[in-house]
């Protein structure tokens, strides 16, 4: 990818150095190719800042750049054979593992050494051409941060805060919109709907006047329903229905229906009919979304329903007859635009006055930025790696970059200043990032993976590069680069404005290629140098994309595919033989199985949601693979025995699949970091949890049907109170536990009841664990790890999600005590009747005056009550002071009477409620 040649060079020369580092006193052995190899890289580093700087907007050096990285890649995958071959040879056991790999690279008559050698002749002439370029020696960008650009600590905790648009002018247009939009219309029964328009150019804060509107109070008391949808430019209409349909709360068609237009038409009219609903349809391209679509079913609702649209067009406003005048998003003003970029700067209260004082520099360049939110954001995000020094704040306003002419349309200076900032090791993790489809979940560990199996992270173990992964990703967002998806906790989702994405896809065109299915993606693909490729399609019929399309890209390394895909036999992954990425998700590929053991360089693979029921036996032979998600594939039923070979695997994924049983010896696995959807089952006197004892290094474990434990002597030799590095941790029952109650006879055994009870007990997590999920349990009370009396307290725990718990009669009375806990969702507890005052005051502290106590629940930002019929009574009396810092409150499907007292007393932070479906509440 352009601009990140001193990374990839890096790459290969750390590739040279781990294979020659157990045996230096033998390097004078190495064949001279690779001394050569190593010597040209070191030379050519010396010009690799310039050719990164020149090659964004510099035609002539594109190419040149572009021959120089596919060189290097191809060495990589040499370099990969000959490891491959040192391991061939059996000595991967031992220290002297080195000695064959140096053998055949010092055998002339070896293949491999051959191609060194060419490879060495490639690159002399690509130096050759070079020299024309009169590439100037500049100081490695890398360098330059180190000494200028210390990277500030700041905490993602606050990043959602820092996101909003500030000012008084935003908040007279979230007034305006509000009121026209909930203005009753005199006479007007005949259900006509009015439509609202917000229009702006990209990155002007559309989406985020929306937000605000879509989530104010008053619009909260109008409308019985209300719907979110993000239209993407080239959505199908099965996807837009079925979308609409989970939107609003409603089940899709059975079977086949899911993907029948007429039904799922006719399940929208039914979900939507007589319902006063508030329907945002956010960045509208086009009018088909709605006028071939949506408009019909949507008819059907109550009267003084409303529609608001963002658009960047006019045109689109006019189409879909919005009330006149459209509401233009205007640029911000000046002192807005000060706030803005001062919320992004600033890391605590104490250094606001060291600001202030940059005021005059900080107005100079927002006038660069033109009173462009996005822009503003993007360049707070840099500011806010700096120095709050003149010399700093000046630096960038006196860059370059400002004075560049002939800007193409896609380089917005202010996001292409940011990305000159970055590392080299980040700008590549930044461009790849923007492959991710829009459509798609990926989470951060996923996203880091891939990072990780390109190559593309700094490390020098494995840990390490998730380590630094991790940094970057969380790097990324401090810069607002990618947007954390706020309506997830943590930051396990992100997305990419799309201003931003076209900067990014522009950057790396030379070599990725970003699309959707279609004559264009069919016609670019006729290039076979792509690098990186990525392909969404969620069509049917003649929309499948055919496998066939792919074959002249013998030269990728990352392939993503997401949607229908049609493959048929004699298809095979052996025509990308260098590929280190496979993703791909929602689409028919049985026909490719046989072929995936033979993809030699594979790190990353990732097979969801497809029609695979296997792996191949000899999948033992990709040695350097490190991730496997098979996630969703609902044919799948068996790990192959020769799985647990695979030493370097680090990450497993077999989550809502048929597996119900693992290979013996699947202990062997010692270097897994993540493991998903592992199952309970017992054989005799041998239980399948056994096989996790050793596995010390998890950091991510979910564990399935765990009813079927029948002891829990058998749970304990799991050893999961013994696992130090354990952050995330998922609990499952199966098949007793089913929409929401557990199947047959409640009643139907006490003494199973007790059984995982015990079970669950003894599955307790370190104090390191950060996110817990219980699901589907059918105990009658909650682990006791999780009660205040508890030896071991959760004092990391941040996110707590219980759901599906048909028997459990109260909630643990450990959970306000937690420091660091910001997200608790409960979710189907249909016995439990009321929350008592020990929810938010421990038993021992019950009677103490509460001026001598803290505040509990202190970072609490977000808590979710849904599906709890039979509740009825909160109690938190007024004198209890919890949840300070508490943003969001959901309460749905329950018979609460009335709020407590103590909650309008003590969350003063709230800026949303939302309650559904609760008999005779009140808000106190």
């Amino acid at each position: 990818m352009a601009g990140v040649l001193d990374a990839l060079a890096s790459y290969v020369t750390k590739m040279l150095a781990d294979m020659a580092r157990e045996e230096v006193a033998i390097l004078i052995g190495v064949s001279d190719g690779i001394k050569d190899l190593s010597i040209k890289l070191g030379d050519l580093k010396n010009f690799f800042a310039d050719a990164d700087r020149r090659n964004i907007t510099d035609e002539s050096v594109q190419g040149w750049v572009g021959e120089l990285k596919r060189a290097m890649y191809l060495a990589t995958d040499i370099l990969d054979l000959c490891q491959l071959k040192a391991m061939e040879k059996g000595q991967t056991k031992d220290r002297g593992c080195l000695n064959p790999l140096l053998f055949c690279m010092r055998n002339p008559l070896h293949a491999h050494d051959i191609r060194i050698k060419l490879l060495n002749q490639n690159l002399d002439d690509i130096c050759k051409r070079g020299s024309s370029f009169n590439f100037i020696k500049l100081e490695a960008y890398q360098d330059q941060k180190t000494t200028r650009s210390p990277a500030i600590d700041r905490k993602t905790d606050s990043l959602i805060e820092r996101s909003g648009v500030v000012g008084e002018k935003i908040e007279e247009d979230t007034r305006a919109l509000v009121e026209v939009l909930t203005r009753e219309v005199v006479g007007d029964k005949s259900g006509h709907l009015i439509v609202v328009a917000i229009v702006g150019i990209g990155g002007i804060g559309k989406t985020t006047l929306g937000k605000k509107v879509f989530n104010d109070e008053a619009i909260e008391g109008k409308f019985t329903k209300k719907i979110w949808l993000s239209i993407t430019q080239d959505f199908t209409d099965v996807e837009l229905l079925s979308t609409t349909i989970t939107a609003i709360g409603a089940d899709l068609p059975r079977g086949g229906g899911a993907q029948d237009k007429a039904l799922l038409v006719d399940a929208l009219k039914n979900a939507i009919k007589d319902k006063k609903f508030f329907l945002v349809l956010d960045d509208m391209w086009d009018v088909d979304a709605w006028n071939k679509h949506l408009m019909t079913p949507f008819s059907y609702g109550g009267p003084g329903s409303r529609v608001l649209i963002t658009t960047r067009h006019d045109t689109v406003a006019r189409s879909m007859k919005a009330f006149h005048p459209y509401h233009h998003v205007d640029k911000l003003a000046s002192q807005d635009a000060w706030s803005l970029l001062k919320k992004q700067v600033l890391t605590s209260e104490e250094n606001e006055q060291e600001v202030d004082m940059l005021e005059d520099i900080g107005f100079q360049i927002l006038a660069k930025c033109d009173g462009l939110p996005l822009a503003i954001k993007v360049m707070g995000g840099l500011l806010c790696k700096k120095e709050k020094t003149r010399r700093d704040w000046q630096d960038v306003l006196n860059d370059d970059i400002w004075s560049v002419s002939q800007m193409s349309k896609e380089l917005n200076y202010a996001i292409y200043l940011s990305y000159q900032d970055l590392s080299p090791y980040i700008k590549q993790c930044f461009l790849h990032f923007s492959l991710k489809p829009k459509k798609t979940v990926i989470n951060d560990t996923e996203i880091v993976s891939m990072w990780v199996g390109e190559g593309l992270v700094e490390g020098d173990t494995y840990s390490r590069n998730l380590e630094e992964g991790n940094k970057y990703y969380k790097e990324l967002i401090v810069r607002n680069l990618i947007e954390v998806d706020t309506d997830c906790p943590s930051q396990l989702f992100c997305n990419m404005h799309d201003v931003i994405r076209s900067f990014a896809q522009f950057v790396a065109r030379d070599e990725t290629l970003v699309g959707h299915n279609g004559d264009t993606i069919k016609t670019n693909l006729r290039s076979p140098n792509y690098l990186r490729l990525s392909i969404e399609t969620k069509g049917v019929g003649s929309d499948e994309f055919e496998w066939r399309y792919l074959r002249e890209q013998k030269l990728l390394r990352s392939l993503i595919l997401t949607g229908n895909l049609k493959s048929q036999p004699g298809d095979s992954l052996t025509i990308f033989p260098s590929l280190r990425l496979l993703h791909i998700d929602s689409a028919n590929i049985a026909a490719l199985v046989e072929s995936i053991y033979q993809l030699k360089h594979l790190r990353y693979l990732a097979l969801k949601r497809t029609d695979m029921c296997r792996l191949p036996e000899n999948i033992h032979e990709m040695k350097f693979l490190q991730h496997i998600s098979l996630d969703g594939c609902e044919s799948f039923r068996k790990l192959p025995d020769s799985i647990i070979k695979l030493q370097g695997l680090r990450y497993l994924d077999i989550d809502d699949t048929r597996i119900c049983s693992i290979p013996r010896g699947f202990r062997a696995l010692t270097n897994l970091s993540a493991l998903y959807g592992f199952p309970a089952y017992t054989d005799g006197d041998w239980c399948s949890l056994e096989e996790l004892g050793s596995l010390s290094q998890l950091n991510e474990l979910s564990l399935e049907s765990l009813e079927n434990v029948s002891s829990a002597l058998l749970a304990a030799k799991a050893r999961i109170n013994a696992k130090k590095q354990l952050t995330y941790l998922c609990l499952r029952c199966g098949g007793r536990v089913g929409d929401g109650l557990v199947q047959g006879e409640v009643s139907e055994s006490k003494e199973e009841e007790q059984i995982i009870e015990a079970v669950f007990d003894v599955l307790c997590p370190q104090p390191c664990i950060e996110h817990i999920i219980i699901k589907r349990y059918f105990g009658r009370r909650l682990p006791g790890w999780m009660a205040s009396t508890a030896m071991a307290p959760l004092e990391s725990l941040k996110i707590l999600v219980l759901e599906d718990l048909p028997c459990c009669t109260q909630l643990p009375d450990g959970l306000c005590r937690l420091p660091y806990l910001e997200w608790i969702m409960v979710d189907g507890a249909p016995v439990i009747k009321c929350i008592g005052p020990e929810f938010v005051q421990q038993y021992n502290q019950l009677h103490r005056p509460s001026s001598q106590l803290a505040a509990t629940f202190p970072k609490l930002q977000q808590l979710h009550f849904d599906g709890m019929e039979e509740w009825e009574e909160w109690v938190w009396e007024t004198e209890v002071k919890a949840m300070p810092l508490l943003e969001e409150l959901r309460i749905s499907d329950c018979k609460l009477g009335r709020m407590p007292p103590g909650l309008m007393s003590h969350a003063m932070a709230l800026k949303r409620i939302e309650i559904w479906n609760v008999k005779e509440s009140s808000r106190h």
